[in-house]
């Protein structure tokens, strides 16, 4: 999925657009026993309670594309027959009124997942009458495509609140507020089948993972079995590592800030072309990269067998993952600086008197503590 439908599909979980009809799940304590089940109707919920609910479902969509929001591929084998995604389709095809295949996916998600503490799972079934849209983009209310039916999985912590001193204004007066137990945000979830094209895809689903640092392989396997891409965060940092490692001697200031900053420029570019399909570079793009920055081609081919090792030779990577392109950090044992990435050039490295110093290029308005100082 793209940006762009991921947030139409966010849009739905809005009171006057969902045709949500309920939400069940289940609630999980810290040892991994399924307490209580619940189907709570929203015709029934109060306004204010209804709009928090799907507050937190919509939580389920949020983030970025390839980082917290990842597309999960099914083969043709697992289409045709397989226990996970005929346990998928008919959670769907039932709108989620099948007790056999709720509790199936319920007993699969509490054995596969590791997160500490109390959660719930939170299951909503919704309907979308997909506005037709012209090719000029112009959307059509009340012309429809077709209907997109498909279900959203939240999971989400439950965490205890701490005592503290209140005021309230009925009685004017301060009162202790006890301990409670509050829904927070989802961990994980998904969405099934997947929106693509702006129709139903049920040869994908979006997963989301709230940490980028963790994909929760374990509840991937159990729920999809299916693999997922390295995490985000270890993506960017098993990268760095590789280019330090072939790069060696050659891995000067330099060269880091121009591979930044020509990846930071792809990323503008897409972003100011408003490109609907997201940014990914080969790996023979990312050596052009490093070409064109100065790395020797036997840099450059001890990169290329590094990649394959650790990624995979077909493996595509976001420059999202793998830069900060809002962020420029130099960093020492005792000393960390943080630049405009625009600024950059304003560090160099030099060898002076065989010591080696990073020196700033510092005009005016220079503090230290907050105090404005002179150099000379």
């Amino acid at each position: 999925m793209n940006e762009k439908e991921v947030a139409e599909i966010r849009r739905r979980f809005r009171p006057e657009k969902s045709n949500i009809a309920y939400i069940r799940g289940c609630y999980v304590n810290d040892k991994r026993e399924i307490v209580s089940e619940f189907r709570q109707s929203f015709a029934l919920t109060p306004q204010e309670e209804s709009e928090k609910l799907l507050a937190i479902l919509k939580r389920t969509l949020s983030g970025t594309l390839g980082k917290n929001l990842i597309d999960i591929d099914f083969t043709t084998r697992q289409v045709v027959d397989s226990e996970e995604h005929s346990l998928l389709m008919e959670l769907r095809n039932s709108s989620l009124n099948n007790e056999e295949a709720a509790q199936a996916l319920f007993q699969r998600i509490v054995q596969s997942l590791s997160i500490e503490g109390h959660y719930v799972i939170l299951l909503a079934y919704d309907t979308y009458d997909v506005p037709y849209r012209s090719k000029d983009g112009e959307q059509q209310e009340d012309a429809s495509s077709e209907v997109y039916s498909y279900f959203l999985c939240s999971i989400c912590p439950v965490k205890m609140t701490k005592p503290a001193l209140s005021y309230y204004v009925n009685e004017n007066m301060f009162h202790n507020r006890k301990e409670d137990w509050i829904v927070a945000a989802p961990e994980i979830g998904f969405l099934f089948p997947a929106f693509e094209d702006r129709s139903t895809n049920i040869y994908s689903a979006l997963y989301y993972t709230r940490d980028i640092a963790e994909n929760h392989q374990e509840f991937v396997d159990a729920v999809f079995h299916c693999e997922v891409p390295m995490p985000a965060a270890e993506q960017k940092e098993t990268f760095e590592s590789i280019l330090g490692e072939t790069l060696a001697e050659d891995c000067s200031y330099d060269v880091v800030q121009s591979v930044h900053n020509q990846l930071s420029g792809m990323i503008e570019e897409h972003k100011a072309n408003k490109e609907v399909e997201p940014l990914v570079l080969s790996k023979t793009a990312v050596k052009r990269v490093l070409e064109s920055c100065g790395v020797p081609e036997e840099r450059t081919a001890t990169f290329d067998e590094k990649y394959d090792t650790v990624f995979g030779a077909d493996t595509e990577l976001r420059p999202r993952n793998i830069i900060n392109s809002k962020q420029f950090e130099v960093c020492t044992p005792d000393v960390t600086i943080r630049v405009n990435p625009e600024r950059s050039d304003l560090l160099e490295t030099r060898v002076i008197d065989g010591k080696k110093y990073i020196l700033i290029r510092a005009e005016e308005g220079v503090e230290v503590n907050g105090v404005q100082i002179h150099i000379s």
